[in-house]
């Protein structure tokens, strides 16, 4: 994998980053986005563990529609497309930082 795939999937987790704290400051989704937040976060979690490259975390993030919906629909409640990429590329955003090889 090169180094633009990494920094690409880098710039599109900041502009989620960014989306998802907009989309938090409606009261009436919040709660909804960080349960999926953590649900999302927690399947991350399973599929590479703690200990991880930002290399490997894009590999993660080429099957996330598959396996983000399931995790979504273990929490319940609406979840449109939108949102799967949005709390998807905000997990993904937080969990880069602990990246063996994480730089800002």
């Amino acid at each position: 994998m090169s180094a633009f795939a990494v920094e690409t999937a880098r710039q599109e987790w900041r502009e989620g980053h960014r989306r998802f704290q907009e989309e938090l400051g409606e009261p009436r989704r919040r709660l909804q986005l960080l349960a999926h937040l953590e649900q999302v976060t927690g399947e991350l979690r399973k599929r590479i563990g703690t200990t991880f490259t930002l290399e490997e975390l894009v590999d993660a993030y080429a099957g996330i529609e598959d396996w983000a919906r399931e995790a979504f629909e273990e929490v319940g409640g609406p979840h449109w497309p939108r949102d799967v990429t949005l709390v998807s590329d905000e997990a993904f955003h937080l969990y880069a930082r602990g990246a063996t090889d994480y730089r800002p």
